[in-house]
């Protein structure tokens, strides 16, 4: 196997790693050796995350590799040995620095915790930038969208999968998406180098944000806490938000989701895979006391939803049950929710949104 080696050291004796072997040879120093190791590996296709050295590393390692050009089997064979001998001695390593250790410790503690002591030691998450960045929500998108300049915010465009791309312009105003969209025409002479530093800037402006303690938002967190209450509760709830604060009402409205949202947020199609995880008994007591409840539109969907057999049996079900008490009715209807939302959250069901409606 050919291999690298310096040309301009003079001959002299060499003792490699512990051999008794005396040769002309060389004088090899530690980078030239790891030169040799890596060139060796790099032959036999170990895959090397060169990129995870620092930058004079690996520099040091690459002029190294430019200064060598063959070496004979011999010393091979003893860097070889010498490199394997040291690893072998190694028992434990640790990360370097709070960055590292950080990483190494990514999902054993708290985010708040790791925040707090990144910000303390003044280190910023490693790795891709730009990676981190497409894997934020539109929600930390949009306010950097709509606060940076048209050339920046082209650039981070540019950078997004194009589903999250073209989500992000469709939640902004017409003017400003317009605008964005024709400078996404003007980025081509964008060096390499400035979208690195585009993606370092914009990663560090989310490092840089408060921590939140609650993952949901205030609308997500009401709406799934009336979601779980009783219906006289959540009508009682909304009403008094309405006095207090219309907007966050009608937001908190749209993210509950209800026996009476069942017409409008249910395709048709996913009722008979609904009604399977649904128990027979909770079904009739829903339907049966759905127009006491005023949601008689919600039990019509589902039984013309089903196939005409099933219906016409629940119907005789219903017709034999009479009319439930209104505790057993919100209970079998929370009970019919629960699941259509489990089925969400599992991705087995996509809920209407008012948009495709």
């Amino acid at each position: 196997m050919t291999e690298l080696v310096p040309m301009s050291a003079a001959p002299a004796p060499m003792q490699m790693g512990g051999g008794s072997s005396l040769r002309t040879a060389p004088p090899l120093s530690r980078r030239a050796k790891a030169a040799i190791v890596v060139r060796l590996l790099l032959n036999e296709g170990a895959d090397i995350p060169l990129e995870d050295l620092p930058e004079e590393l690996q520099a040091h390692l690459t002029t190294a590799m430019g200064n060598m050009r063959v070496v004979d089997r011999d010393t091979l064979h003893d860097v070889v040995g010498e490199f394997a001998e040291e690893v072998e001695r190694i028992g434990l390593s640790f990360p370097g620095g709070i960055a590292g250790a950080l990483s190494a410790l990514d999902g054993k503690i708290s985010r708040q915790t790791a925040e707090r002591l990144r910000k303390e030691a003044g280190v910023r998450e490693t790795g891709d930038p730009w990676a981190r960045i497409r894997e934020m929500g539109p929600e930390l998108l949009l306010p950097i969208l709509e606060e940076e300049s048209i050339e920046i915010a082209a650039v981070m465009l540019s950078k997004l999968d194009v589903s999250k791309a073209a989500e992000l312009l469709g939640k902004m105003p017409g003017p400003r998406a317009r605008q964005i969209t024709y400078a996404v025409s003007m980025t081509g002479a964008v060096t390499p180098d400035a979208v690195e530093r585009i993606g370092l800037s914009l990663a560090t402006q989310m490092d840089a944000r408060p921590l939140r303690a609650f993952d949901d938002g205030p609308v997500a967190r009401v709406g799934a806490i009336l979601n779980s209450s009783t219906t006289t509760t959540r009508d009682d709830m909304l009403a008094g938000l309405d006095e207090k604060d219309e907007g966050f009402a009608n937001a908190v409205r749209k993210a509950i989701f209800t026996f009476a949202n069942i017409p409008s947020r249910i395709a048709p199609r996913d009722i008979p895979r609904i009604l399977r995880d649904v128990e027979q008994e909770a079904l009739v007591t829903a339907i049966a006391g759905a127009p006491a409840m005023g949601m008689e539109a919600s039990s019509e969907f589902i039984l013309s939803n089903m196939s005409a057999r099933l219906a016409d049996q629940l119907r005789e079900e219903v017709a034999e049950a009479g009319t439930p008490k209104s505790g057993d009715v919100d209970d079998a209807m929370s009970s019919i929710v629960a699941t259509i939302r489990s089925m969400e959250a599992s991705g087995e069901l996509m809920l209407v949104t008012e948009e495709e409606d």
